[in-house]
């Protein structure tokens, strides 16, 4: 398995940048954080073509990458996955999924971390439970469904046989894979 540019999919609060960021500092890669490039200040979110062209130049700056984040709808899925050599899916189970959710979001709120591009979550703008559209929790339940139907069939698409894929269902099948995989060596990779 080659691990050189790595695709990492999966439902909101499943681990998606946290484990991209520990590919990225073990093997040598870059991390391209999907997010970071989607939300501008202010929460404005880039256009889809916008989205697109972002991904297209940060993947054409490198040749070992990490990216973390599905944006299916913008297309990038395109662009990313017909470069990737590998795909890891995480499908953590939905109370899992929720739960990690909840937590990470409490905590941001809470110490008002800032994410992308000076923006900082508010309780308010995930509670709201009236605009089922907006609600962050009720946007993961509808995920983890849709992803069950939409990543099986654009896996199986011809364009993407090329990718290994790993499809992790707990936590536990994450760590045991890390596990195995060699630590960087800064030495080796320095120049001569």
């Amino acid at each position: 398995m080659s691990l050189q540019r790595i695709a990492i999919v999966g439902n909101s609060g499943a681990g998606k940048t946290t484990l991209a960021r520990s590919l990225g500092s073990r093997l040598g890669l870059v991390h391209i954080e999907m997010d970071g490039l989607f939300w501008q200040a202010n929460w404005t979110p880039l256009s889809w073509e916008a989205m697109r062209a972002g991904v297209d130049q940060a993947l054409s700056g490198t040749t070992k990458w990490v990216t973390d984040g599905n944006y299916l709808r913008a297309g990038t899925q395109e662009v990313v996955w017909s470069r990737a050599d590998t795909l890891i899916w995480l499908d953590l189970p939905l109370h899992v999924v929720l739960w990690r959710l909840l937590r990470r979001t409490a905590l941001r709120v809470f110490t008002r971390q800032e994410l992308w591009n000076g923006n900082t979550e508010h309780l308010s703008a995930h509670l709201r439970f009236w605009n089922w559209d907006e609600n962050l929790f009720v946007q993961c339940v509808r995920a983890h469904f849709r992803h069950h139907h939409v990543f099986p069939a654009l896996l199986a698409h011809p364009d993407n046989v090329h990718l290994v894929v790993l499809r992790f269902r707990s936590i536990t099948e994450v760590d045991n894979w890390l596990a195995g995989l060699p630590q960087r060596n800064d030495d080796a990779m320095a120049p001569v």
